[in-house]
């Protein structure tokens, strides 16, 4: 998996993007309890903006969990995360599997089990992610050991959506059925090209006809609720290329396609080799063409674009990776990782010793995750507007509102007008109307009342394309 499109601000899965910071699931806490009169036990006293106080209670304890697999055949030149590469010399047999692989899983449960509990009654989880890596070089007894772990430590949902993330070449018909009998439910294929030559290009392990064995055996298997991955943007890369790459993934008739633009990370291969915007790669302006194709093809094919790097036939929604952009409490475990609960976010080490020592701290009771931090109401802001306007859903101003000002719901709407007239931003009514600039405009002039604003959100797809300009003016009047 890449980063999320055309953003440093935004991360998708919090082991490869999230930093260490703590933060408030304020939003998502409002949203579950809308009376700001509430009784719930405060965490950090009251937080208020000008003429709107609030009182934030201990956000819910997590239903999600990531599970980090750092696997791989080999490292790809756009790859910055933490893995293990196991080279062409590991053991592929299934009943001898590498030996670094059960010990990781040993030392990945044991994480698991030492953790604490959030909550006196923990619910149970409602989304397993296993991420990485190629979580699907890793034998499927052992998934089965961690599956059995997090049932007993947190219990699982029946329904639980189960997804794994899953490389062409490192999966046969046999290890998909046996991962479906353990409720692997959703598979997230890394596909990334249909071409030979960007394959190899970007260090990947599989070739195309791998990419098609992979398909077959996924939809053989009865696995409904699956998505391609695509990167765009990458070296030497055409419009014609990346028109065939959406085109075939379209007809293999996968639920959900996500489509990530290729970023170059200092220390990786492309990082030594490349420049943003300079050949071999393509400019900002093609990279923004990539992007348009790619909103138009899969729409025109009946996919909802429901998040700025997601789309997804109706009903197939990513349940996972809404919890990260609802900005909900999940677990995180293993290298890396990261995890928000208690409003806290906290990341694991990137390096295996490192990773080893912490495990064994938590282990003896000497690492603590419970630390309780408060950001200030500005920073919680930001927050809420960053997350929710990758969503296609947008901003809910009522709730922004209430939460932190009316004064500043304003301020944003006055900051957004230029773009709402541009059609960069659209205001919509409570049944999700469009509003024209005008009609906007009269809302927000002085005197005027705003009430019939309930959502802003960025337009599909210039909006999404400018999105890193506009969070930053909305930090700017939200702390300027």
């Amino acid at each position: 998996m890449l980063r999320a499109t055309f953003s440093p601000f935004f991360s998708t899965i919090p082991t490869k993007s999230i930093n260490p910071t703590v933060s408030f699931s304020l939003y998502s806490n409002i949203l579950a309890n809308p009376n700001p009169n509430s009784n719930s036990p405060p965490v950090c006293g009251n937080v208020s903006t000008k003429n709107n106080p609030i009182i934030l209670s201990i956000p819910p304890p997590p239903t999600s969990a990531y599970i980090h697999l750092p696997f791989c055949r080999k490292r790809c030149h756009y790859c910055d995360f933490p893995i293990v590469a196991l080279g062409s010399s590991s053991p592929q047999n299934p009943l001898d599997p590498d030996p670094r692989f059960s010990n990781y899983i040993t030392l990945l449960c044991q994480e698991i089990l030492s953790t604490k509990p959030k909550s006196p009654i923990d619910p149970p989880l409602k989304t397993v992610f296993f991420g990485g890596g190629t979580p699907s070089l890793v034998p499927p007894s052992l998934i089965s050991t961690i599956l059995e772990t997090l049932r007993s430590k947190f219990s699982l949902r029946s329904d639980a959506e189960i997804s794994m993330e899953m490389d062409p070449g490192t999966f046969d018909e046999r290890k998909m059925g046996e991962l479906r009998e353990l409720g692997v439910n959703r598979v997230s294929l890394g596909v990334q090209a249909f071409q030979e030559e960007m394959l190899r290009g970007c260090g990947r392990a599989h070739g195309v006809e791998e990419v098609f064995e992979a398909i077959e055996i996924v939809r053989s298997c009865g696995t409904h609720n699956w998505s391609i991955d695509l990167i765009s943007s990458l070296p030497h890369q055409t419009v014609e290329m990346w028109q065939e790459s959406l085109k075939l993934a379209v007809m293999a008739g996968p639920t959900h396609v996500s489509v990530y633009d290729l970023q170059v990370e200092q220390g990786t291969k492309f990082g030594l080799w490349y420049k943003p915007g300079e050949f071999p790669l393509p400019s900002e302006t093609q990279s923004a063409m990539f992007y348009r194709i790619a909103s138009a093809m899969l729409a025109d094919a009946g996919y909802n674009h429901y998040e700025i790097s997601s789309y997804c036939k109706k009903g197939y929604e990513c349940e996972h990776n809404l919890a990260y952009w609802q900005n909900k409490s999940f677990y995180g475990f293993g290298l890396g990782s990261a995890s928000y609960t208690g409003g806290v976010r906290f990341s694991r080490p990137k390096r295996m010793k490192e990773y080893v020592n912490y495990v064994q701290g938590l282990k003896d009771g000497l690492v603590d995750d419970h630390q309780e931090h408060c950001k200030d109401a500005k920073d919680l802001a930001m927050d809420v507007v960053m997350l929710s306007l990758r969503m296609a859903r947008g901003l809910d101003v009522s709730y922004f509102g209430r939460a932190f000002g009316e004064d500043i719901v304003l301020s944003l709407c006055k900051a957004f007008k230029p773009y709402v007239e541009s059609g960069h931003v659209v205001a919509l009514d409570e049944k999700r109307r469009p509003l024209d600039a005008d009609e906007f405009e009269s809302l927000i002039s002085e005197g005027g009342k705003n009430e019939r604003i309930a959502f802003i959100r960025l337009s599909d797809p210039d909006g999404f394309l400018l999105s890193n300009e506009l969070i930053s003016i909305a930090f700017g009047v939200i702390s300027p």
